[in-house]
């Protein structure tokens, strides 16, 4: 991954270099290995490089004629670019080079030629229209956020970048602040940080002398479901594509790796691995030292049964409390998963060997995993209820509750319920809780990820199949788990869900005497829940929902005091609150 940054100005106004230099330096970590910079009449273009294709001749910004991009991408169909593009001399071996020819002759259509991740800018500098483009993949894999001025847009891979420049201030709008504590992220175009856009995924903003013009879209699925299609013949399809899917995200000049959990998706990804047997697969999995699930057994088992090396990250109590704040620091625009701990401390310990790593988000998303998908298709007296349809607060403190931050669950036409409730999380819970979570953990490290499931090809695949290759006996992801099961019957790949559980509530409760107070005195926590005894729900320690909530209001305490408040995040989760 990279970082980008930049400026693209009205007529008659300055570009600020000072401003652009803070943006860079706020984003130095995407991009260890180089930097980069244009100038021109309205514009201000910054790159920090990740080097993974073309380590020696690939920096940016790439230029040609009057056209400069630069760009957070891999382009997977390059080499086929490359030959629709012959007659094109390329310069240099980057990936992203492609682009520069392509918009000639297609404009802003341009990425509906690219499968991959992205985050791009366009310059065109014409006689008389300066024009420009800003593109994000249609998952949402590479992050992209923009400010609106009166003097033109500044955009970035980081909102934290934003605000370094000048062009937004560090501050949180109450209704934000609302939906994080309620669901643990933040749904839209719009930030917890005033002013500052998240480009939607799929989206391409075309700018004109410093205004956005028009916007256009690429969904990442689309189509009717396939009713008649066979299980064989799903089964064939799914085993050509996968393969071919992961062959592509492999593509580097670095070392790769796979994070290997004890679950469906990435035992799917690191079977295909040996399937193309291009070489020993190196696998990273994180444990805890206490907590009732430990995956790294059953990673250690698909690991053994592939001949993967295997490499485990024990993660313990007093790690979780001395480096939180540095874990929290990262994520600048703030998701509260629990799952950002694990992930931070593998990024952490694999970035040793590995630049590059393969990771299975989405596969519950796009083939049906989640048990919410099935409990949106039951009546509610047989335990159906809708999506996010009562939030993390409200459980914990019904006088302040606040349902300002719900989502209707509308369904397309020709959906399912259970189609729906996928198209749902696709749209907000995955671009704008997982792929943050993976791509801030990742990054603070200076480390790609990258997620062979979520693949246009593959998707275009996984949205025709019917409900009934996605669930089956009270179980989702019915088709990859039996792709899995052909593939390596040691996987167990139809043994109950067991979810990723980390042991965040006990570690809390055990503090909980300490914890409680600090957190009830914290002015965030006041502003946000008015008339809540913060305390009290700290000390419910038998009460999992109160956990749960507990684990949220730590988190946003901490986000608070680091990226508004600008209190250092190099002590302890209890110094930082304090100080």
């Amino acid at each position: 991954m990279c970082g980008i940054a930049g400026f693209l100005a009205r007529p008659g106004t300055k570009i600020d270099i000072d401003a652009l230099d803070r943006m860079e330096r706020a984003i130095l970590h995407r991009g260890p290995d180089g930097r980069g910079a244009f100038e021109a009449r309205g514009v201000g273009l910054r790159h920090t490089r990740l080097s993974i294709i073309d380590l020696e001749g690939g920096a940016q910004p790439l230029i040609h004629d009057r056209l400069a991009l630069v760009a957070n991408a891999e382009i997977y169909n390059d080499p086929l670019l490359r030959k629709d593009l012959s007659h094109i001399a390329f310069k240099t071996g980057s990936d992203c080079e492609a682009p520069l020819y392509l918009w000639p002759w297609l404009g802003a259509h341009y990425v509906d030629a690219l499968r991959g991740m992205y985050a791009i800018a366009f310059v065109d500098q014409g006689d008389e229209v300066d024009r420009a483009a800003l593109s994000r993949d249609p998952f949402g894999i590479r992050p992209l956020y923009y400010v609106e001025t009166p003097q033109g847009i500044a955009f970035a891979s980081e909102p934290q970048a934003l605000i370094a420049g000048g062009y937004a201030a560090a501050s949180c709008r109450p209704e934000a602040v609302t939906e994080l504590l309620q669901t643990q992220f933040v749904a839209g175009s719009e930030t917890i940080f005033p002013g500052i856009k998240r480009a939607r995924p799929g989206e391409t903003m075309v700018v004109e002398n410093g205004a956005i013009t028009s916007r256009q879209f690429r969904p990442a699925i689309e189509g009717d479901i396939d009713r008649g299609m066979t299980e064989e013949a799903a089964l064939k399809a799914l085993d050509k594509i996968l393969l071919d899917s992961v062959a592509v995200h492999q593509r580097a000049d670095v070392p790769s790796g796979l994070f290997l959990s004890g679950g469906i998706d990435s035992a799917a990804i690191l079977a295909a691995m040996v399937r193309l047997d291009t070489r020993r697969p190196v696998a990273w999995t994180a444990r805890f030292d206490t907590g009732p699930v430990d995956e790294a057994a059953a990673a250690r088992r698909m690991a053994t049964t592939c001949g993967a090396a295997h490499e485990v990250v024990t993660i313990t109590e007093r790690m979780f409390w001395e480096d939180l704040p540095k874990i929290v620091a990262c994520m600048d625009d703030p998701v509260a998963d629990y799952a950002i701990i694990p992930t931070w401390f593998l990024a952490r310990a694999a970035r040793r060997d590995l630049t590059v790593v393969l990771s299975g988000e989405g596969g519950d998303e796009l083939f049906g995993g989640y048990g919410r998908y099935r409990r949106a298709c039951r009546p509610w007296w047989r335990g159906g209820r809708a999506p996010r349809c009562n939030g993390i607060m409200n459980t914990v403190a019904p006088k302040w509750k606040d349902t300002s931050w719900k989502t209707d669950l509308s369904a397309a036409p020709g959906d399912t319920r259970f189609r729906a409730t996928q198209r749902l999380d696709i749209a907000t819970w995955l671009p704008d809780d997982l792929l943050i979570k993976l791509d801030r953990c990742l990054m603070a490290h200076g480390m790609e990820g990258r997620t062979p499931l979520l693949d246009v090809e593959l998707a275009r695949l996984a949205w025709r199949l019917p409900d009934r290759l996605k669930t089956r006996h009270g179980q989702g992801k019915y088709l990859l788990r039996k792709w899995l099961d052909q593939q390596c019957s040691q996987a167990n790949a139809f043994a109950p869900k067991q979810g990723f559980t980390v042991p965040v509530g006990a570690w809390m409760a055990a503090e909980a005497t300490r914890l409680g107070p600090l957190l009830h005195q914290q002015e965030a926590l006041k502003a946000a829940m008015p008339g809540v005894d913060i305390h009290a729900i700290v000390q419910r320690t038998g009460d999992r929902k109160a956990r749960k909530a507990s684990w949220v209001l730590l988190f946003y305490a901490l986000w608070h005091r680091i990226h508004i408040e600008g209190v250092p995040c190099d002590g302890d989760v209890y110094e930082v609150l304090a100080s």
